[in-house]
């Protein structure tokens, strides 16, 4: 049945997930009436039943996964009974499959065929003999039969060239043989990955050592060292196979296929079946293995990159106050920006501590004192460590020490800004290196507000970004960027379009139309006035609305997450007791004289109920942990610094399925392999650790040729 034919696709959905059928068939009608996912799991716990995010993003995706096979079930059916093939049998069979993989090995028999050997025999008049071979009779002279079908006119010269274009038929029969396939894709599953050294590419030392003689069973490899091997094979360096008992295989193919010993043909249906195995069912079944293995470690490494990016995302801002932004520079100086409370940029110098030092710093504090700001953000990059210390010297000179803020902020990916439409829209008089200072300053004082303007893969915290599926990789992305923006909220008279652009039913186009409208025209003084945005219709504000927030607007609740279709319930509670609506929002004491159970009513239940009270007890709270400051050794600068046993403070700024990075403020992250991460066995850094985290290491090998560091986390051995 297709798709679109009203099939329930909800019961299918929540068995599969383990979740409510109700809530299920809910949120699928949700979405089918083009209700988002952040929408959906904040304004409509009811209907759902409290389904998060993760949830209801998984219900869509498994949803239009069975809506695909749907269709593609009904192009199946259809094809086979065009051709006057589909029987009852073969249309249950069909109809009863449930995955897209054994669909297609049922449909391989009807498809139509590209030129091949059984094809070419067949055109040759040799599938009647392929059928007696096929049909194991009891008697006859398989030589003698062939020989009737010798033609040089036909191309079949010999009695040999007959029999072997006969197995080429069967060959291809048996291949095609649900059961097979599905036989040979079980022992592929249950295979072995060997991967070995080309020694063309292997005589100088390589990333892929450890790979060189290599054998671990499919089913247990983890991801990372998939496609660490395929990576390898991509580059020339490795070469893999998925080795199988292919013995065991055809022991228990030859019964399936009718191989009986005592008829004269069963060498030649034994020899077909090995063919078919070896030059026809592993090649395509071990690729279509390989690549199922190859989606999961995909699927494994974009769900780690997916929750280094969240945890990026919601890193605690510094938040709207004054700061200088810098972006450190050993020739060409460092470019220094004054930043004012908005985000908004005020002013430049280029200071040169290079050529010199006692100059720059001079500079350096005299444009502190213009600017008088709360903090300095100074790049992660070269000449990151020697800038920092050049300015907590300047500052404690001066008396500014403990009311100035210096926090190293980590510039990954500061550079592509600079030179990205975004930036050059923001900022088309300034020079590259000046974007990226300003890029600096903001991020420390809203993470999630600056990221949001660049691509997340090139933000640094993924594994194996560059060799997964990219589709799903940008989707999956662009989910936690949306899902990170709408847990926060967004200003609506101070964010930018590439902000915007993230809320829930906004997009790039009216992100665009709301500032252009902000410019033209000044503040907004509500959410009421986003409707006349063009394009901004009845369901976008329905969408966009409970994430935008208004501080200071004519109504209170524009402020606060509170979704504009509950303001009547707000102002009947504040009219219940005795109050404006202003003494009651904010006001946690007036908050608490609400009894939940007096408005849970048909349109609106508890859930809700207890999301507006929070909302008004703080209204537009930001869920973001409060900012801490790295804390790195002043007198560690550089790799050549360090050396092991030192113990350190570190910042975490990738996990990945074999370990954590860790930033000890020398240019150079460190790795904290898996096993060194906690004194207990640990199955998933992610349990352990998250990006942003600071965390205690201590050095065991700094490896100066390769510019690498291992690191710690357990407690020192005895």
């Amino acid at each position: 049945m297709a798709a679109d034919s009203g099939f329930d696709f909800a019961p299918v959905v929540a068995r599969a997930l383990g979740l409510p059928p109700r809530g299920v068939a809910e949120a699928i009608a949700l979405f089918a009436a083009g209700n988002t996912v952040p929408f959906v799991a904040r304004y409509r716990k009811e209907a759902t039943g409290g389904l998060d995010e993760v949830a209801l993003r998984n219900v869509a995706e498994r949803h239009a996964a069975l809506g695909e096979l749907e269709k593609r079930r009904a192009s199946i059916l259809a094809s086979i009974e065009e051709q006057g093939k589909l029987t009852s049998a073969l249309q249950k069979t069909i109809e009863g499959c449930r995955s897209r993989v054994e669909l297609e090995d049922l449909y391989l028999p009807y498809k139509k065929k590209r030129k091949t050997r059984a094809t070419q025999a067949r055109e040759r008049g040799l599938e009647p003999l392929a059928e007696r071979i096929w049909e194991q009779p009891a008697s006859g002279d398989p030589k003698a039969e062939a020989a009737r079908f010798v033609d040089a006119g036909r191309d079949v010269p010999n009695v040999e060239a007959a029999l072997a274009g006969a197995r080429d038929v069967v060959a291809e029969r048996v291949a095609e043989i649900a059961d097979v396939r599905r036989w040979t894709r079980e022992a592929f599953v249950r295979g072995v990955l060997v991967s070995s050294a080309v020694k063309s590419k292997t005589q100088q030392p390589t990333k892929f050592q450890q790979y060189y003689e290599f054998r671990e069973a499919l089913a247990r490899i983890p991801s990372h060292r998939f496609l660490a091997i395929e990576r390898g094979v991509a580059a020339g360096v490795l070469r893999s196979k998925i080795e199988i008992d292919e013995v065991g295989l055809l022991r228990r193919i030859e019964p399936r296929v009718g191989v009986r010993g005592s008829s004269p043909f069963a060498a030649a249906l034994r020899e077909a079946t090995g063919d078919a195995l070896k030059r026809l069912l592993a090649p395509s079944v071990g690729r279509s293995v390989r690549g199922e293995h190859k989606a999961q470690a995909d699927r494994d490494s974009i769900e780690v990159f997916a929750d280094n990016l969240r945890n990026l995302l919601l890193a605690g801002p510094l938040g709207a106050k004054a700061l200088i932004g810098i972006d450190p520079g050993l020739r060409t100086g460092c470019k220094c920006v004054g930043i004012a409370e908005t985000g908004k940029f005020l002013d430049t110098i280029t200071i040169y501590p290079v050529r010199d030092k006692v100059r720059a710093a001079a500079e350096l504090l005299a444009f502190v004192q213009r600017h008088t700001p709360a903090a300095i953000a100074v790049g992660n990059g070269t000449g990151g460590r020697e800038t920092e210390a050049l300015t907590r010297q300047l500052l404690k000179d001066a008396g500014l020490g403990s009311s100035v803020l210096v926090v190293s902020v980590n510039e990954a990916g500061a550079s592509i800004y600079s030179a990205s439409d975004v930036a050059r829209e923001e900022f088309p008089d300034l020079d590259l290196t000046i974007r990226g200072a300003i890029s600096i300053g903001r991020r420390l004082q809203d993470p999630l507000a600056e990221l949001v303007k660049l691509d997340p893969k090139s933000i640094g915290v993924g594994q194996y970004q560059h060799d997964v599926d990219q589709g799903l990789l940008q989707r999956k992305l662009a989910e936690v960027v949306e899902s990170c923006v709408n847990a926060v909220g967004v200003q609506l008279n101070t964010a930018s379009a590439a902000l915007l652009a993230h809320v829930a039913g906004v997009g790039p186009k009216l992100a665009q139309r709301i500032v252009a409208r902000r410019e033209a025209e000044g503040p907004f003084s509500g959410r009421a006035e986003l409707k006349k945005v063009k394009g901004f219709g009845a369901k976008t504000f329905e969408q966009a609305a409970g994430f935008l927030r208004v501080r200071g607007g004519r109504n209170a609740l524009d402020g606060s997450a509170v979704h504009p279709e509950r303001y009547p319930l707000v102002q009947r509670m504040a009219k219940d007791l005795d109050l404006p609506l202003s003494e009651l929002v904010g006001s946690a004491a007036n908050v608490s004289r609400i009894r939940v159970a007096d408005y849970v009513d048909g349109t609106v239940g508890e859930p809700t109920l207890r999301d507006i009270l929070s909302e008004l007890e703080k209204p537009g709270r930001d869920p973001r942990q409060r900012f801490e400051p790295p804390r790195f050794r002043d007198d560690l600068n550089s790799i050549e610094d360090l050396s092991p046993g030192l113990r350190l403070e570190g910042v975490v700024t990738n996990v990945t399925a074999f370990g954590a990075f860790v930033d000890v403020g020398v240019h150079q992250d460190g790795l904290v392999h898996i096993s060194e991460l906690a004194d207990r066995y640990v199955s998933d850094p992610q349990e352990v650790v998250k990006v942003g985290d600071r965390i205690q290491v201590r050095v065991l090998d700094v490896d100066l040729p390769r510019r690498r560091i291992a690191l710690s986390a357990r407690s020192p051995r005895s």
